[in-house]
C-alpha cells in the first residue's frame, strides 16, 4: 500500500488581449493507483513588467509565483508563442497608461 503525490498541469489557458497565461496545477494523492484526493492551485503569468524608466522587462519564466518551483517547459512554450513582439508592445503601452 504505497501513497504517492504527483503534480499535473491540467489546464493552461491564454486569456485576454494581452495574452495572460492562466495555469491550473493539480496536486494528486493516490494510494495504490487509486486517487484519494486532488487539490488545485492557480496562477497567472503576464508577458512582463515596466522598470523605473518605463522600459519593458520580459517575464523571465524561471519560477512560479511561489518563487521556488520552476515553470514547466510546456507552460514556457505556450508563453513564448503567445507573447509576440506586438503583444509585448501593446502590453507595455497599457502598463504605461495605467501608471499613477
Amino acid at each position: 500500500m504505497a501513497l504517492s503525490e504527483t503534480i499535473e498541469y491540467d489546464k493552461i489557458e491564454v486569456v485576454g488581449i494581452y495574452k495572460e497565461i492562466h495555469v491550473r496545477k493539480a496536486h494528486v494523492i493516490k494510494k495504490d493507483d487509486t486517487e484519494l484526493a486532488r487539490s488545485f492551485e492557480r496562477y497567472v503569468l503576464q508577458a512582463g513588467t515596466l522598470d523605473e524608466s518605463d522600459n519593458f522587462v520580459d517575464n523571465p519564466l524561471d519560477k512560479e509565483i511561489d518563487g521556488v518551483t520552476a515553470i514547466p517547459d510546456e507552460v514556457k512554450n505556450i508563453c513564448n508563442v503567445a507573447w509576440t513582439t506586438d503583444i509585448k508592445t501593446a502590453y507595455k503601452a497599457f502598463l504605461i497608461s495605467i501608471k499613477d
